[in-house]
This record gives structure tokens, C-alpha cells and sequence, in this order.
């Protein structure tokens, strides 16, 4: 059956062990795409993949037409991103881009010349412009080295066998995204480094459509760490995430239930839920979480990274709304003036 939005339409809900709810979510994806169970419900074939990157090799085909089903939220969190970006701002790292869309609008309404997109679906780096540096990798296997030599990367391969790719790069004159592509998956031939240790800063770096979302719990500090590490001085931090408490959009049972369950039981796993998108002829699905501001805070604080802003954006019209229980949340964070001063020279 040829696959089209009247006869097929995606959607994408989400459930908890007990309360289902409705649910659009973004994954940051990870390595080679394979699925762990099949099923067939209701003439439907139901995969669902233990690793997120594998259901967004799958869902790269469909990408489009999912980000068209949210384009009144997308646009709005653009919208206010734009209008928070300094002038003068030169570099933007963004982590879980996608197809990258979103990151070289972003940069070319306000002038930034040097991108990277950081995304390790291959299938879905291989939607990005061909212009666009890419580094398919995940966002735990970043690491951000002293910046004695800020404007250094170099790549490491994962595989032994594979020889130590270097790329000394200077960004003095901010080159166009691109020329200093190191490793790009739409043309090396596997292989492809799965940890990049960098001294370059960024003065943006976005994370968006709740990717924090899909990185494992145990590593999502560790990540943050990294991306305060990674900003400039007076760089900016945005984080989008899904709002456990959203009552918006998920109703007011199970937006109850889930604030009772923190209360009595607080877990760091209580906001895992399992991501479900019906796409034409199969149901695809992996694991995601969903955060409360508590939670953000709390990685936030051990991370060095200071609150500058929280928006509360409604998930069905990317309109800002003045409570949280209305929409998702969008975090603007810079470094923390105790991180700087622990990170300056000692003198004597």
C-alpha cells in the first residue's frame, strides 16, 4: 500500500507502565540500526528497537513529514531561540540535529558562521545539506579536552584497527561548515571515529525536541557536563525537554498519577516511557524519558550550569504560556561563574 498522510497517518504516543498518554518526541539516535522485537498488532508490524538511533534510521525516511505534524511548536522554539541569540554570536554546536534544518536556519537569521551538527543516525546525517559538518557521533562519546588549544579536534576511532584521524583546524576566520570535515557518513566507508575529544568552545550549543531525552540515564550528567564545558565564556545553553507534568497535553489523570507516583516513590526512572510511532504500514518504538524541572535543576547544579531563563512552550501552537502544567520547557542556560573561576589560571 503506497504510503500517503491521508491513508497512513503518523502519529506518535507514548505510554507508561500504567497511564498511556499522547506524545511526539525526538531521539538523538545512536549506533547500527536493528530492531529487538517484531510483532504484528491489528495488521500493523510493531518494531521496537532498544537502541534509539536504530528507530531513527528507520523513522529517517518519515522525518519530514513528523517535523511538518509539529511545525507551529518547532517554529515557536525557533522563534525564541532567535530572539535570545547575542549579536556577534559565531559558532553552534547543535546535539541531535536531525537533518539540520533546523540548526543552518537558526544560523543563517543570525549570521553565525561556523555549525556543527552533531548526529549519529546515518541516515538521518545523510538528509543534512551538503554543506554541513557533521560528526556522527553521540552525544556521551563527545569529550571536551582544555582549551589551551581551543580550535583543535581530534577524532579517535573506536575500532583499534582504525587509525587516529587528527584534524588541527583554525576557526580564527570561522571558515564555512564543511571544509574541515573530518568524518562525514554520507562519504567515509565505516570506520567512522565514535568518540571526538575537542577544545573547540561554542558560543550556542542547542539540544532540542527532548534528545536529552533519549540519551541513557546514566550518562545524560555526563553529558551535561560536557556541554557546559564546551560554551564559550559567555556562551548559551538551550535545552528542550518534555515536561512530565505537562498537563496540556497528556490530561489530567495521568498528569496526577505521575506527580503522585514522584511524591510517594521519587526515582530517577519514574519518567521512562516508551516512544511509539505509527508510520504507514509499521509501528516503531524505543525508549525515552520525560523530565520534571527538579530533575533539569538537579543536573543542571552538578553540571556548573546557571538558569538564565525557563519558557514554558504549548506543544500543540508553540505559543509561550505562563504555568509549566501547560507545555514543555525550554531551558536557557549559560556557565556558571564558579566554573569559570575553578577553570582560570592560578596565580601566585
Amino acid at each position: 500500500m503506497k504510503c500517503s498522510p491521508k491513508i497512513c497517518p503518523e502519529q506518535v504516543t507514548s505510554v507508561t507502565r500504567s497511564h498511556p498518554v499522547q506524545l511526539d518526541t525526538r531521539l538523538p539516535g545512536f549506533t547500527a540500526p536493528r530492531f529487538t522485537s517484531v510483532t504484528r498488532m491489528n495488521a500493523l508490524t510493531t518494531q521496537h528497537f532498544d537502541d534509539p538511533v536504530a528507530a531513527y534510521n528507520r523513522l529517517a525516511q518519515h522525518y519530514a513529514r513528523l517535523a511538518d505534524r509539529r511545525e507551529a511548536y518547532l517554529r515557536g522554539m525557533e522563534r525564541i531561540i532567535l530572539s535570545r541569540i547575542p549579536r556577534g554570536t559565531r559558532s553552534l554546536l547543535d546535539v541531535g540535529a536531525g537533518d539540520g534544518a533546523r540548526a543552518l536556519r537558526i544560523a543563517a537569521e543570525t549570521g553565525i558562521g561556523r555549525v556543527v551538527l552533531l548526529e549519529p543516525s546515518a541516515e538521518m546525517a545523510k538528509k543534512s545539506a551538503a554543506q554541513a559538518e557533521v560528526w556522527p557521533i553521540r552525544a556521551e562519546n563527545v569529550l571536551a579536552e582544555r582549551p589551551e588549544q581551543v580550535g583543535t579536534t581530534t577524532h579517535v576511532a573506536a575500532d583499534p584497527g582504525c587509525p587516529v584521524e587528527r584534524s588541527s583546524m583554525d576557526y580564527s576566520e570561522h571558515q564555512l561548515p564543511g571544509e574541515n570535515r573530518a568524518c562525514d557518513p554520507r562519504t567515509a566507508e565505516g570506520g567512522c571515529p565514535h568518540i571526538v575529544m575537542t577544545s573547540e568552545r561554542f558560543d550556542v550549543i542547542t539540544c532540542l525536541w527532548n534528545v536529552l531525552g533519549h540519551i541513557a540515564t546514566e550518562k545524560r550528567q555526563s553529558v551535561l557536563n560536557v556541554m557546559a564545558r564546551l560554551l564559550t565564556p559567555q556562551g548559551k545553553f538551550f535545552l528542550d525537554v518534555n515536561h512530565r507534568y505537562n498537563l496540556h497535553s497528556y490530561g489530567i489523570v495521568p498528569t496526577i498519577a505521575r506527580w503522585t507516583r514522584d511524591c510517594l516513590f521519587l526515582n530517577e526512572r519514574n519518567g521512562d516511557v516508551i516512544a511509539r510511532w505509527n508510520v504507514c504500514e509499521a509501528t516503531i518504538s524505543t525508549y525515552g524519558h520525560v523530565f520534571t524541572h527538579r530533575e533539569i535543576m538537579r543536573f543542571a547544579d552538578a553540571s556548573g550550569l546557571e538558569l538564565e531563563e525557563r519558557v514554558v512552550v504549548d506543544y500543540e501552537e508553540g505559543r509561550v504560556r505562563r504555568f509549566a502544567f501547560m507545555g514543555n520547557l525550554l531551558y536557557i542556560f549559560r556557565r556558571s561563574s564558579r566554573m569559570d573561576s575553578s577553570s582560570a589560571p592560578q596565580t601566585s
